[in-house]
């Protein structure tokens, strides 16, 4: 009788003479300090470890958003603009947002409005390329003054120059009014950004600066035709607060309590769920840049995933900060977070309401 062959098995994977028991003896070593105790657990996720294979690199799925397709859902959000080192990080992340499917916004394109002597810090174009969201960015003060003096047309000048695909507007009148030479608004907010939808032709996006906005505001928001709204919310730079900072009066110390006020970006993604279910019928405005105190990438995928509209998460400060020690050091950053994105796509749930 012939003998049954063994079954066909793949080559075992051998390691290194000496490998496995220095991990084991790394084990050792490490064992007790790698204690998770209950209350260091982030409990916003369940983890699901039987479902997925270890995702492949690339494997995040594509999003589209504001009319073009990217790869990965970080935006990096509007900073920097005229300063000394304005070009070159401006550069680094337009290079970052072509090498990874990424979306940007500039930072304030004021001095644009009426010159070209700053063009080359923002104009990023062939840098990121024709594929993804470039957008300018212009305060809420400066459109008022624009549409009063009859000016509106030099914003589509500007953008052309820059080839961006629209604009940001920021709404800061908590920056404005600490600032010592900041602008004072003579309309409400909202009525300027709907003057501006009125005569634009270009997508606009509407964002706080680092405060949030309360139920309210971003109820009025999500009514409008805007292309995104940008919850910029407390948590990241509080620039009312900076600006407060930089008093030398003794209005710093009056007035520093309300520097506290503001929304996190949880709070308001839950009123984005309140709002759509209340609304009969589709919102005008129906995707999310989630920003303001998104620490990392689990932060940015929770709040995406709970998010009820398509959303990705904007960074400022921590874009800006590795930005500055070079573009490595950037690109390390960044696929980091993508990995890490690939992992909780991979394994975690959010967990719903009313338990699992």
């Amino acid at each position: 009788m012939k003998k049954a062959e063994s079954p066909s098995v793949g080559p075992l994977v051998s390691e290194p003479p000496g490998m496995a028991e220095a991990r084991k003896a790394d084990h050792i070593e490490l064992a007790f300090q790698s204690q998770i105790h209950s209350g260091e657990l982030d409990s916003r996720f369940l983890y699901e470890p039987l479902f997925s294979a270890h995702p492949e690199h690339g494997s995040l799925p594509a999003i589209s958003f504001l009319q073009k397709t990217l790869r990965t859902p970080i935006w990096v959000s509007s900073m920097t603009g005229g300063a000394e080192w304005a070009q070159v990080i401006n550069t680094r992340l337009a290079k970052a947002c072509h090498q990874f499917g990424m979306g940007m916004g500039l930072g304030s394109c004021r001095s644009l409005l009426t010159s070209d002597e700053h063009l080359a810090d923002f104009a990023v174009r062939p840098l990121i390329g024709p594929d993804l969201p470039l957008y300018a960015n212009l305060g809420i003060a400066q459109l008022e003054s624009l549409i009063d003096g009859g000016d509106v047309h030099l914003i589509e000048s500007m953008l052309t120059r820059l080839d961006a695909d629209g604009l940001i507007i920021h709404v800061n009148p908590l920056q404005e009014w600490f600032q010592p030479e900041g602008d004072q608004f003579r309309q409400p907010p909202l009525r300027t950004i709907r003057r501006i939808l009125d005569q634009a032709t270009y997508p606009l996006i509407v964002k706080e600066v680092g405060q949030g906005m309360g139920y309210h505001s971003l109820k009025a928001l999500l009514q409008l035709p805007l292309a995104a709204v940008d919850l910029a919310a407390a948590g990241g730079t509080n620039f009312a607060r900076l600006e407060n900072l930089r008093r030398t009066d003794h209005l710093q110390e009056h007035w520093a309590p309300m520097v506290h006020v503001g929304h996190h970006a949880e709070e308001m993604v839950e009123w984005i769920r309140h709002i759509q279910q209340e609304k009969k019928g589709e919102l005008a405005c129906q995707q999310i840049i989630i920003s303001g105190g998104i620490r990392h990438f689990l932060d940015g995928y929770y709040l995406t995933e709970r998010c009820p509209m398509p959303a990705i998460y904007g960074q400022a400060s921590v874009l800006l900060k590795v930005a500055q020690q070079g573009e490595e050091a950037l690109q390390n950053y960044l696929e980091a977070q993508i990995r890490g994105l690939e992992m909780a796509h991979a394994y975690l749930r959010i967990r719903k309401e009313a338990g699992i």
